[in-house]
């Protein structure tokens, strides 16, 4: 399997928190999207892949649909995307990807995390050549399809790479090409599973058990703040 499945398939085991936490998570995405493009799935991509997503991770309904009420909502502050670069011990370098309606507190709870665990902000722009952004799409193959002629009909449409596991296929593209993809296979009648845009570092690198479970408190902590939507980590 080649870097981007195995990439996949180790942050599923890794997710951190439970859902208790994920689906305010999930719950903002999907209200940051139908705010900015209206509450109609059907006519709306951003907001139809973040229900996509949040039903991935057994979202359930009335949650996804109490999300996108609240965008329509007057007292429903304004979200922003940002995010924050840092250095955590032994080399881990973290890239975290926040959602929020007050960004002087999440710098500065962002920033005390990192500080009281031996870690330390940097300047923005730091770590962008030390991840490659990609658009990675999840979904079941048809018991008929030929993946090479699949791979061939979504080259035009930005595919870098196709892998199959049994039934399921994961394709990875740039991150520029994820509107693309996403149409080409809807148009396609493939039912996607799970679309996202991730950071994999260029340079994986490895640490000791003890050393793990240093990087492990900065990412539970890191987890734990209702702002914090990603983070990634050139661990191998």
């Amino acid at each position: 399997m080649g870097r981007a499945f195995e990439y996949r398939k180790a942050s599923k085991l890794k997710r951190w928190g439970a859902m208790s936490k994920l689906f305010p998570k999930l719950g903002k995405i999907i209200t940051m999207a139908a705010k900015d493009g209206g509450g109609d799935p059907d006519m709306n991509p951003k907001l139809r892949t973040a229900i996509l997503n949040a039903k991935a991770e057994n979202m359930p309904k009335d949650n996804i649909d109490a999300a996108i009420k609240r965008a329509t909502e007057k007292n429903t502050a304004d979200m922003l995307e940002v995010n924050f670069e840092g250095k955590a011990p032994h080399g881990v370098l973290l890239f975290i990807e926040c959602a929020t309606d007050n960004n002087t507190r999440t710098v500065a709870n962002v920033k005390s995390i990192l500080n009281k665990n031996g870690g330390e902000m940097l300047t923005n722009g730091s770590l962008e050549f030390m991840f490659d952004r990609k658009a990675l799409f999840e979904f079941d193959l048809k018991e008929d399809t030929d993946i090479e002629e699949l791979e061939l009909e979504l080259i035009d449409a930005g595919l870098e790479e196709i892998e199959a596991e049994d039934s399921e296929a994961l394709i990875t593209a740039d991150y520029t090409s994820f509107g693309t993809l996403n149409t080409a296979l809807e148009d396609m009648n493939l039912e996607i599973k799970k679309a996202t845009l991730e950071r994999i570092a260029n340079a994986p690198i490895t640490i000791s058990d003890e050393q793990q479970e240093d990087i492990d408190k900065i990412l539970q902590r890191l987890d734990d703040d209702d702002d914090v939507q990603k983070v990634f980590t050139n661990l191998a």
